[in-house]
């Protein structure tokens, strides 16, 4: 307390810039009261005496602005922190009406009446008035003046509680003062803050679509060509300013600084991108701050002599209105045409504004010597300033001479009018302004002194407003012949893929200081473009590196003129013209100007080559949500040539990678299963038949043992090792005949197959034998059946480490099996893992080596789904005419049809599989109680050698739900799988396991080399990671079973449909976020980032196309009214 005296004592009486009022007399006593004191006369003799006495209105040096000072809870006026205005009181308000309902209907009703006639207000010392009272009395001003401009004075000290403030209240502005600023520093500090974007920018609009679009007939619609619109983006701004040079609580320059700042001061105001404004007696050097309560003398100025119809003249004059009467003109013609962008630059006692015009890129320059105290008479050892690119011409410049002695200032203090100290504006010779070829260089004289200012026009040669629409234009019809899998090559292409295809002589490009691109194609460049140019973040390595050189528009260049020297991709040779002249066209401009530029080309090219891609793709896809359509793109990611990873060992063709880019080329890219699962959403549900076609055709081509290669080798050394994924190939050409249009025609397709059908014999691809049989898939798919229907035991070809350095011997013993009592098929082995699942256990160390993660041998739920898939279609086929053969041979010789074998898996899926939610029904079902870990879920496999992994539970019956759903009773299913949606579903992926299982470690790290048996060298893969692909079988089930529950209600099939929409809000938020603009492999726990995970994998976003394609039919249903299940 005794400090707060002390201080405000000190400045009341003593200090040089404060109000000197004197003596202690009773009209000023020591310390100002803090309370006004009604009088006594009738009305008050009414009221409590204790009620006469209002504490004053005021306010605290850094207080917290939400507080209520004079509330119960702050000690402000108790320890005098307060500063007092004694001509007002605070009212009290409390926390609504109900505390005070005269006091809040008075106000309201005056607020009400204040916006019926103005329509604007001004919040003085907001940060005093309460919150709640303000957003009270603003709304009830709204209802009276919807559009009410609302202007506030603010210190709330943080920026933070400002914009908070802004947002609550509504405010239009606050009101920012200039001569709050106590130095050179802090006033470039606050120039930059209200100067808006910087130059060079990137486009706030996208641009990049606004292609003319050619009309089917090549007509015009009213003679004017039909264009795409263009997007006008709302961007973040920082809070809008009313930026004044001085306000009419602050002293001028004169008083407070140096008197010549005066000029400089109002200039930089004046370069500022927000409104402005200033207070009588600035332009006239003012020596002493007006009380404007109390100055009863009248205003002059050297301007008020000006005759009726007579403008101020610009240039020299008395104070600084000739020069501000320019500097004002300027920033309303740079306001009102859009100079939006500046660059702001601080050295020593100088700042140089530079405003720019971000289409036309003119502009205006500003060079200003502040006048702090201290400061000299000379220029400050102000350097040349070179204006890179840029011609300038020189406007003018002009100082400020300001008579600042004791004498001049007492007298105009002393004066019967307000006016200011005598000051004058005089013209400044021998500014330079010199050109050097493009460039500007600009030398200041000597005789620049403190309150100089020198001001230029500017522009850039040979730069027209069409450079935008050059740029911008002609994509679409660049790109009108890429094919899809040309836009492989154009827009991605993993480092791997890169080298593989070049002989190891090209990759992605490095920017230094950030790092690799992702892609060698025009996603890698945006991935990274995206947003930089979203956040206009110039400070980005990639603008410093465009700025650098050239080397970024020669690569892209290059690369594609490499490319299109090949007849696979001669078609990208017109994208590459259409690429060399835009960048040819930048080349010419500023360096500062090329990160804009560069972004706005790679951004047309990209936009036009991914509209081109959904073009070639299904209506279902180019009318579909945008989400669909980066899906759908993802397969143009995955499908692509690869020279030493062909389907074919002697015909190059498009093959689709598993994932990017740990599988992308040689033996690491065909995955038997991958492709299996994601051909159906990338290639058969976008449309792209012809290419799926291709892939059934090759693994038709390579069976062998009944079962399709789980690595195709290019068909030169496949492997055999995954019992699963013949059941995903039976289901694609399932999905094939279905799908596409004459898709029935796929079962007389004939292939040369690689090996002898039937016989288990292994020769070399070039072997006479190979490629001798002819096959049509009807046969294969037969084969296939009747394989497993005899029974299969096999010993890997080339078993040991040269196929698998990991596994055991007895892990290269396939033995698959039927049950013919359930129809049931068996196989695999603990040392092997012949599904998804596929981990083999790496790690000496630990002892883990040769120990499989994930082993599922029995008969894992999704198989015996996907089977019973296939014998139920096949038999429909055979009902139909369109299949010849109607079932198999048994291992003991008796023949059985595909009908009779769909019955016995119906008849005995649920006993084997199904654990109900009451023990009680144990015993009708094949439980057995003492491993029950979970009740009301679906085995995971059946009858495998370690029993309790039977009873895990993870998301693999989704996947038999929703190829075979008429296996499963509806109410256990739509049960199990909300189970699934609280224990397993993740924000982008299923769990791999049950996170209540012993055996759940959920983060893969693949470098682990502990002695943790569970996790080293990432043998945990599936037990707890969170993977993606599950995700869309699981809510194609959860959709299904979820439409079969809400039968023929309306309501409840709509909320079927929300309830699914809501829980892909993780994936669409992952494919947008994503540089790889895919959907990733797994996540670890909780959608933890997994850095040993493909951050594209194609069947990750393949199945949640199939989730598209299902919900399109169900919802096609749902418009119809037909609430039938098929």
């Amino acid at each position: 307390m005794m400090e707060q005296i002390f201080n405000r004592t000190k400045y009341m009486r003593l200090d040089a810039n404060g109000p000197k009022i004197g003596d202690i007399t009773i009209e000023n006593p020591l310390i100002e009261s803090y309370f006004t004191r009604l009088p006594v006369n009738d009305t008050t003799l009414k009221q409590d005496p204790d009620s006469l006495a209002l504490a004053n209105n005021g306010w605290v040096w850094a207080a917290d602005v939400m507080r209520d000072n004079a509330g119960p809870k702050s000690k402000v006026y108790l320890r005098r922190e307060l500063i007092v205005w004694g001509d007002c009181v605070k009212l009290r308000y409390g926390s609504g009406p109900g505390d005070s309902p005269f006091l809040w209907n008075y106000m309201t009703e005056y607020t009400q009446l204040m916006a019926k006639h103005f329509i604007g207000l001004r919040i003085d010392n907001c940060h005093s008035t309460p919150l709640h009272v303000a957003e009270h009395m603003l709304d009830a001003a709204r209802r009276v003046q919807p559009n009410l401009c609302v202007a506030a004075e603010l210190f709330s000290g943080d920026e933070k509680m400002d914009f908070l403030y802004c947002q609550r209240l509504g405010i239009s502005f606050l009101i920012r003062e200039a001569m709050q600023c106590w130095s050179t520093a802090e006033m470039s500090r606050l120039v930059h803050i209200n100067a808006g974007r910087p130059i060079g920018s990137f486009e706030v609009d996208d641009i990049s679509g606004a292609d003319v679009k050619p009309q089917a007939n090549g007509s015009l619609t009213n003679g004017t060509p039909q264009g795409q619109t263009i997007v006008h983006k709302i961007i973040p701004s920082k809070i809008h300013a009313l930026l004044m040079d001085c306000t009419h609580d602050n002293e001028t320059p004169v008083q407070r600084r140096d008197g010549r700042d005066t000029l400089p001061n109002s200039a930089l105001v004046a370069m500022c991108a927000s409104a402005s404004g200033s207070v009588f007696g600035m332009d006239e050097c003012y020596p002493q701050l007006i009380e404007l309560v109390h100055e009863k003398r009248l205003y002059t100025s050297p301007y008020s002599n000006l005759k009726p119809g007579e403008s101020l003249r610009i240039g020299p004059s008395e104070g600084t209105g000739g020069v501000k009467r320019l500097t004002n003109q300027l920033h309303a013609i740079m306001g009102m045409d859009g100079y939006d962008e500046c660059f702001v630059h601080h050295d020593g006692e100088y700042i140089t504004v530079h405003r720019m015009h971000p289409k036309s890129r003119k502009g205006y320059y500003l060079i200003a010597h502040t006048a702090f105290p201290g400061y000299g008479n000379g220029n400050a050892g102000f350097g040349t300033q070179t204006l890179s690119g840029t011609k300038a011409k020189l406007l003018g410049a002009w100082n400020l001479e300001v008579d600042q002695s004791w004498e001049a200032k007492q007298a105009a203090i002393n004066d019967k009018v307000l006016r200011g100290v005598p000051s004058h504006t005089k013209d400044l010779k021998g500014v330079k302004c010199e050109n050097h070829g493009n460039d500007t260089v600009i030398t200041v004289p000597e005789n620049f002194p403190p309150g100089s200012i020198a001001l230029f026009e500017t522009w850039i040669p040979d730069h027209s407003e069409g450079l935008d629409k050059f740029l911008t234009s002609g994509g679409r019809e660049a790109f009108k012949n890429v094919t899809l899998i040309d836009l492989n090559a154009f827009l991605y292409r993993a480092d791997a893929e890169e080298r593989a295809a070049s002989g190891g002589a090209d990759g992605v490009y490095t920017i230094p200081g950030s790092g690799p691109l992702v892609y060698c194609g025009l996603q890698g460049w945006w991935s990274v473009l995206r947003d930089v140019v979203a956040h206009n973040d110039l400070g980005h390595p990639i603008c410093q590196h465009l700025r650098d050189g050239p080397w970024a528009m020669d690569y892209i260049v290059n690369r594609l003129d490499k490319l299109a020297q090949r007849d696979i991709y001669h078609d990208l040779a017109t994208p590459a013209d259409w690429l060399r002249q835009r960048f040819e066209a930048i080349r010419k401009v500023p360096s500062f100007l090329l990160p804009r530029y560069f972004a706005m080309v790679v951004h047309t090219a990209y936009r036009a080559a991914f509209n081109r891609g959904i073009e070639q793709f299904g209506d279902n896809v180019q009318h579909g949500q945008h989400f669909l359509k980066k899906l759908a793109i993802v397969s143009c990611q995955m499908e692509g040539y690869m020279d030493n990873a062909s389907l074919w060992p002697e015909k190059l063709v498009p093959s689709l990678a598993a994932g990017l880019p740990h599988f992308a080329q040689d033996w690491a890219r065909c995955w038997g299963r991958d492709i299996m699962i994601s051909m159906r959403g990338l290639l058969l549900c976008t449309g792209r038949y012809q290419e799926a076609k291709e892939h059934i055709l090759c693994f038709a081509s390579v069976v062998k043992h009944g079962m399709v290669p789980n690595l195709l080798g290019s068909g030169k050394l496949p492997r055999y090792n995954s019992r699963d994924s013949v059941w995903f190939f039976l289901q694609n050409i399932q999905d094939y005949y279905t799908l596409v249009p004459d898709g029935h025609a796929i079962l007389q397709e004939t292939v040369k197959r690689r090996f002898l059908p039937y016989f288990d014999d292994w020769f070399a691809w070039d072997d006479a034998r190979a490629y001798s049989k002819t096959s049509s898939i009807e046969d294969v798919i037969q084969e296939c059946l009747q394989r497993h229907a005899t029974g299969m035991h096999f010993r890997e070809y080339n078993a040991g480490p040269g196929i698998d350095s990991q596994m055991k011997d007895d892990g290269f013993n396939l033995d698959i099996e039927v049950d013919w009592k359930s129809g049931i098929i068996y196989g695999g082995n603990e040392h092997n893992c012949g599904t998804w699942m596929d981990k083999m256990g790496e790690s000496a160390k630990a002892a883990n080596k040769g120990e499989p993660g994930t082993s599922r041998d029995g008969a894992p739920v999704e198989i015996t789904g996907l089977l019973y898939s296939t014998l139920k279609w096949c038999d429909t086929l055979k009902k139909a005419g369109h299949f010849k053969y109607d079932g198999v041979t048994m291992s003991d010789g008796t023949a059985i049809t595909y009908a009779a074998w769909a019955t016995k898996l119906k008849q005995s899926f649920e006993h084997a599989y199904y654990i109900p939610a009451d023990p009680a029904q144990w015993g009708d079902y094949d439980v057995n109680p003492k491993i029950v870990n979970r009740k009301g879920i679906y085995k995971d496999v059946h009858r495998g050698k370690k029993e309790y992994r039977d009873y895990q539970l993870r998301p693999n019956f989704p996947i038999a739900m929703a190829v075979a759903p008429d296996l499963f009773n509806p109410d256990h299913a739509i049960a199990a799988l909300e189970i699934a949606d609280q224990v397993l579903l993740g924000p982008t992926g299923m769990s791999t396991l049950d996170p209540s299982d012993l055996e759940y470690h959920p983060d893969y790290i693949n470098s682990d080399d502990s002695d943790n048996f569970a996790t080293a060298k990432g043998r945990n893969y599936h037990q707890g990671p969170e993977w993606l692909w599950p995700r869309g079988f699981f809510l194609r089930a959860l959709l299904k079973f979820d439409l079969i529950r809400t039968g023929s209600s309306h309501e409840g099939r709509v909320e079927a449909f929300q309830q699914v929409t809501e829980r892909l809000n993780g994936c669409k938020a992952m494919i947008h976020d994503s540089p790889w603009a895919g959907l990733t492999e797994l996540t670890n726990r909780n959608g933890t980032m997994c850095y040993d995970s493909c951050p594209t994998q194609a069947w990750s976003a393949g199945c949640i196309i199939d989730l598209f394609d299902d919900a399109s039919k169900y919802s096609a249903e749902l418009l119809s009214g037909d609430g039938s299940e098929d």
